[in-house]
């Protein structure tokens, strides 16, 4: 089985970056897409990004592009989300998840397996 473990997540002011970070256990991490989520409690699970298992095709939701990026490092067996400029509306529990296939994917219906969170909260 995959095992996903977030970690990054805290509290910061409006206009600070954080860089969460998520490791993968298991040998068949490159053939795994990576995806970023985020939720709030009472709202649907929300894409942030997501990365092909090559790591050469990164998706981003429309309202992040050019504040979060999405990295992956196959050695290490993990993936980055680095988030800039970051408002209170970036509120929530970040979730890493992976996908059986190429990808990127955008849709959560793709993917099997998700880590237990990692909160981020934005201060003004």
């Amino acid at each position: 089985q995959v095992q996903l473990v977030e970690s990054g997540g805290g509290l910061v002011q409006a206009g600070a970056s954080l860089r969460l970070s998520c490791s993968v256990s298991g040998r068949n991490f490159g053939r795994f897409a990576m995806g970023w989520f985020r939720q709030v409690p009472g709202k649907e699970r929300e894409f942030v990004a997501s990365i092909s298992w090559s790591g050469d095709k990164p998706e981003y939701a429309d309202s992040l592009k050019g504040r979060f990026t999405i990295s992956r490092a196959d050695a290490k067996n993990a993936i980055s989300l680095q988030m800039n400029s970051l408002k209170p509306e970036d509120t929530g529990v970040y979730y890493c998840s992976a996908a059986v296939g190429r990808g990127p994917y955008s849709s959560d219906y793709d993917y099997a397996y998700w880590g237990q969170g990692t909160q981020v909260t934005v201060s003004s």
